[in-house]
């Protein structure tokens, strides 16, 4: 990657005081104005109180930009956090934003690449072709002629990043007093060093090399290329992948769809299980797919899957994944010591059988399809959105019996992401034998030699 010419001791944009005091005035008046809400409609009460204190949290953050939408959006789709008033309404907040101008577009690139940056390019489009909450993305064409996307990150993340945790913080300490059932302080945390990853990406070029380089070879899944000449570690240049998104199969005949899903287990698991590493963004947008049939609608047969935006890529503890499969092992093998075993190396403390019972009501959900050796849709008769939030109301009443549990916080994006690939296989309406799918990424597996390969290869690529 190129280095920054001004050197980290001149970067303007290093969690900078003004920065973070400006961004929590603003954010702060927001939320405040949504703790108001909270306190009148907690003392009026009435059946519709968490409804219209979720209206309130989502009108506070739908105006804004940036972290704090980002980490509302992570914790909406963990179902076992958040009450379903407060899912429902963060759920709705669009990470797409209204692209920066073209006047910032220059600024940024010229201090990203000098102020010769055009001349880097054969062209580069004025408009944006995709925008979110923490940058936006250009495409390009590269001096060897190679189509390219091309990611810009808006100005002073870091800051708000810092600021906006701060106010996370208080925002989730309000949920854990409605609610209690939940201790999501070491969640907090997670959310924290990923959003900070985000930020990064000389990382995410990294990543993306080390997600190439496991697909290589391969023509059903494929990933962009990154371009280290012209990237940053605020700017990231990448070959453009031609796809449409998975939306548009809905009605593609069974076969396509099935396909398609075999295609989106297998980039989500075979990475966990032989690198210990997901793709933790399950955001439909982070997957396009491409076909090589003729005529205008050749791209109907998705023959390929382009696997995009590496910016969320959770790396965890290869003891963490050896639960992952002890876990599944011990449920298929109705072994309680296993079970037990299995959260303990996940981090759950104080276990007992009261706890591990509600445990598994969770536990038996995600992981049902997988204990079900047949061809089945993963979930019959639920809607996408709706996938998981009855299993996790059973497990929040159960667990208000028992006092907060503290949950581990590789489980933000464990969850996070297996809820979203349940819920566009959802969209898919695909049928698998999805417990055949998964012995197929569990062949060769053991602990120590994922350990040992992730050592090599994560090391080899320079992540930590």
């Amino acid at each position: 990657m190129a280095d920054d010419p001004r050197g980290p001791s001149k970067d303007p944009e290093r969690n900078r005081l003004a920065g973070r005091m400006s961004r929590f005035a603003r954010v702060g008046a927001g939320l405040s104005g949504a703790a108001v809400s909270y306190g009148a409609n907690s003392l009026f009460g009435g059946d519709s109180a968490d409804a219209r204190n979720a209206k309130a949290l989502k009108a506070a953050l739908g105006g804004l930009k940036g972290p704090l939408m980002k980490a509302a959006q992570m914790f909406a789709t963990v179902p076992d956090l958040l009450p379903p008033e407060f899912a429902a309404e963060l759920a709705e907040l669009q990470t797409n934003a209204p692209a920066m101008g073209w006047p910032f577009v220059r600024r940024r690139m010229a201090a990203e690449l000098g102020p010769d940056w055009a001349s880097r390019f054969q062209s580069f489009e004025h408009e944006a072709a995709a925008a979110a909450s923490l940058g936006q993305v250009h495409r390009a064409i590269a001096p060897d002629s190679r189509a390219l996307a091309v990611k810009l990150q808006y100005p002073d993340m870091q800051s708000a990043v810092e600021s906006d945790l701060g106010q996370l913080r208080a925002l989730i300490g309000l949920f854990k007093r409605m609610d209690g059932s939940i201790d999501p302080t070491e969640m907090i945390v997670e959310v924290g060093d990923r959003l900070r990853e985000e930020l990064d990406y000389e990382r995410e070029a990294r990543l993306m090399a080390v997600y190439g380089a496991f697909f290589t070879g391969r023509d059903d899944i494929r990933v962009p290329e990154p371009v280290p000449a012209l990237s940053t570690r605020r700017l990231l240049s990448m070959t453009w992948l031609e796809g449409r998104g998975l939306l548009a199969f809905k009605d593609a005949p069974q076969e396509t769809r099935d396909r398609i899903a075999a295609l989106l287990f297998e980039a989500w698991w075979s990475p966990m299980t032989h690198l210990g590493i997901i793709h933790g963004d399950p955001h439909l947008g982070n997957y396009t797919f491409g076909g090589t049939g003729g005529g205008p609608d050749g791209w109907r047969d998705a023959s390929h899957l382009n696997l995009l935006d590496f910016g969320c890529i959770r790396i965890f503890p290869p003891k963490f994944v050896g639960g992952v499969v002890r876990l599944y092992r011990a449920l298929s093998n109705d072994d309680r010591a296993e079970q037990v075993e299995a959260y303990r190396s996940w981090g759950f403390a104080n276990l007992n059988d009261d706890l591990v019972d509600v445990l598994n009501v969770w536990a038996r959900f995600i992981y049902g399809p997988l204990l079900d050796d047949r061809v089945r849709s993963v979930a019959d008769d639920v809607p996408p959105g709706e996938y998981g939030r009855r299993e996790a109301f059973k497990v929040r009443q159960a667990l208000k019996a028992k006092g907060p549990v503290l949950i581990p916080r590789e489980f933000v994006f464990m969850d996070r992401a297996a809820i979203g690939l349940g819920a566009a296989f959802l969209h898919l309406g695909a049928r698998h034998n999805w417990k055949a799918l998964f012995e197929r990424s569990l062949e060769g597996f053991s602990e120590e030699g994922l350990a040992q390969r992730q050592a090599a290869v994560l090391s080899g690529a320079g992540v930590a």
